[in-house]
């Protein structure tokens, strides 16, 4: 009895642990990220381009304001939460994009194979060696930094991760019995791939994209932080950052609120893509 319980008692203890405290703050965190991004026209206390000259760089905790003013007296808070929809905005897209884009062109290497998947696998390794943030800037300069170009843009980063990893499970999917058995009862390649093939990869795709979705989130950053990115009147999380350099040293809120967030949503992605890595991937098990 006493063994049976002592069982029992460890078998409770590994429920109580099949989700660690950092995942259930991570998922909150997320959970409240996009809760923000959605009713961020409802919730923010001021319009994020409206104007208070006599308040500008108010400090925070300010009786108006609450995390301060920057140099125009536009409210930091509003303006952060304005921020949060159109970076998760572009985040989101642009994972959207590389995964959808990746695994069909995947999808394509392993069903053609031959010249075509060399093709397909050149392109990858191009993008890979490519330095991305250049090819940012260069596309960016050249052609104009409008919203819809620059979620496109951000929509090649990382595809030749989603190529090889869509692939090489096709490969091996193809190779055993079930997709086999289909193909000889008539379907087409088409209804093989999305209707089997697809829904037995889909968890490790799933994990890539969660892995990818900060990374994006800090390319945004960086290329806004240069310019290059979300333009005026527009704001988002880099955009913050790179305007508050000037003001580091008088007001360091204008640019410590963005950034803080910016860490904290990445790290809480990050957490919450090696969770789900550790749990769907039964190599690791």
């Amino acid at each position: 009895m006493e063994k049976v319980s002592t069982m029992a008692g460890g078998k409770r203890k590994n429920t109580n642990r099949r989700f660690p405290l950092s995942v259930i703050a991570s998922v909150l965190w997320i959970v409240l990220i996009v809760a923000v991004a959605l009713l961020a026209d409802q919730i923010a206390p001021y319009q994020y381009t409206a104007l208070d000259l006599p308040n500008r760089l108010a400090s925070p905790f300010h009786p108006q304001h609450l995390l301060g003013t920057d140099e125009l007296g536009r409210d930091i808070l509003s303006r952060l939460i304005v921020s949060v929809r159109i970076s998760v905005l572009v985040a989101l897209g642009a994972t959207l994009i590389s995964a959808c884009f990746g695994t069909i062109m995947g999808f394509a290497a392993a069903h053609f194979r031959g010249r075509v998947e060399q093709f397909i696998l050149i392109l990858a390794d191009f993008q890979a060696a490519m330095p991305f943030l250049i090819l940012s800037l260069s596309v960016l300069a050249f052609f104009g930094n409008a919203l819809p170009l620059f979620i496109g843009l951000m929509g090649l980063y990382g595809w030749e991760r989603y190529v090889r990893i869509s692939r090489g499970l096709a490969i091996s999917a193809s190779a055993q019995g079930y997709a086999g058995a289909v193909r000889q009862l008539g379907a087409s390649p088409t209804r093989v791939y999305l209707r089997h093939i697809l829904p037995n990869i889909s968890s490790t795709l799933i994990v890539s994209m969660t892995l990818s979705f900060p990374e994006i989130i800090l390319m945004e950053s960086s290329l806004s932080f240069l310019g290059l990115g979300v333009q005026p009147p527009m704001t988002s999380l880099g955009n913050m950052v790179g305007y508050g350099r000037e003001y580091m040293t008088r007001a360091p809120w204008i640019m410590f609120a963005p950034a803080a967030l910016i860490v904290t949503t990445t790290l809480a992605i990050s957490l919450l893509g090696d969770w789900l890595r550790d749990r769907l991937d039964k190599g690791l098990q």
